[in-house]
């Protein structure tokens, strides 16, 4: 085997494990208590052991941000489910005018360790307003970090860092993850492996293992990430143009620093992302890199997007609009043409 467990059974044994070695977390959201345990079982088991540090609230996810964050600001810590990201808009002024600024207006370094969980995207016939990728929407807050799941990275890690940072943190994690198994032994299938580089949270590197420098470096957050290796594997097998695909845990501060020794001898670095064009982490990454490789990158940085268009509700027509590995392959072979 050279997959472990699935993502939301990672993401449940993360909490367990935070909940279980620190008194003063608290999780808190909708339905998320059992014989429910949250609309993807992400919560489960964790209100019968934990009894009320486990909190199911009303349907009001400014209200629910908003406990978290004054509970973080009184010194406890607090771990957020918002049931669809789609509705973390309702809670945008205390995530923007409250909890991101109370670190650093109150004369001193206040620590806030809140953790707004986020499960995004689409792919599962969900709908319009409960499909959505707005990661781009809370790039760029001061004081604000945002994070997204991948299947290189382990919660039972990630949850504890985020916590430790001492300033509120989202956590995007994409719907289509839930059921897909982590990776666990540095092997993803017979052509790839990763490793993690970098310091914490880390960037995971996934790559032919013969020491080869790619044609093309693809940049994307996690729940992009199976269909940049599926884009990967075509490009080498149908069109031999060997990639390589970085995926990191952090969004938002970008520090474009673990990535740059990634990029030496790279012709071509393709970023893609689910959502829609305009203002996204992937323009601010492309822009980013393009100012340090100016002088040795041969082809501009290119982004690729989802469609701009809301998702529809059936599967065929969601494939439509949402990129796609055929996107991502189709935007390396016209910038290599």
């Amino acid at each position: 085997m050279t997959r472990a467990e699935r993502i939301a059974d990672n993401l449940n044994q993360a909490l367990h494990q935070v909940m279980a070695d620190d008194p003063s977390v608290h999780v808190l959201g909708e339905d998320i208590v059992d014989p429910y345990g949250g609309a993807f079982k992400v919560t489960k088991g964790l209100s019968t052991r934990y009894g009320p540090r486990v909190m199911a609230t009303p349907l009001s996810e400014g209200g629910i941000v908003g406990v978290g964050a004054g509970l973080a600001l009184a010194g406890d810590k607090a771990i957020v489910e918002i049931m669809f990201a789609d509705f973390a808009g309702l809670a945008f002024d205390q995530l923007l005018n409250f909890a991101s600024k109370s670190t650093m207006m109150y004369g001193r370094r206040v620590e806030i360790p809140l953790v707004v969980r986020c499960p995004t995207g689409g792919g599962r016939g969900y709908g319009p307003t409960h499909s959505q990728s707005l990661q781009k929407h809370f790039i760029g807050i001061p004081g604000l970090s945002v994070f997204e799941m991948s299947p290189f990275h382990d919660a039972r890690e990630l949850l504890p860092h985020l916590l430790s940072l001492g300033e509120p943190c989202l956590l995007f994690e994409d719907k289509v993850l839930y059921t897909r198994r982590a990776y666990r032994r540095r092997e993803v299938d017979d052509l790839f492996t990763y490793d993690l580089v970098g310091p914490p949270p880390y960037v995971a590197r996934v790559r032919l293992d013969d020491g080869s420098e790619p044609d093309c470096t693809l940049i994307a957050p996690g729940g992009v990430a199976h269909r940049a290796l599926s884009a990967m594997r075509d490009l080498l097998l149908n069109d031999e143009i060997t990639c390589q695909l970085l995926v990191p845990a952090q969004l938002y501060p970008f520090d474009p620093g673990p990535l740059l020794p990634l990029l030496e001898g790279t012709r071509h670095v393709c970023v893609a992302e689910e959502s829609a064009a305009g203002g996204t982490w992937g323009s601010e990454v492309a822009h980013r890199l393009h100012r340090h490789l100016w002088g040795s990158l041969p082809l501009p940085v290119s982004v690729v997007h989802s469609a701009p268009d809301v998702v529809p509700t059936a599967l065929h027509l969601e494939r439509d609009v949402l990129i796609q590995d055929t996107t991502i392959r189709e935007a390396v072979l016209e910038a290599l043409a």
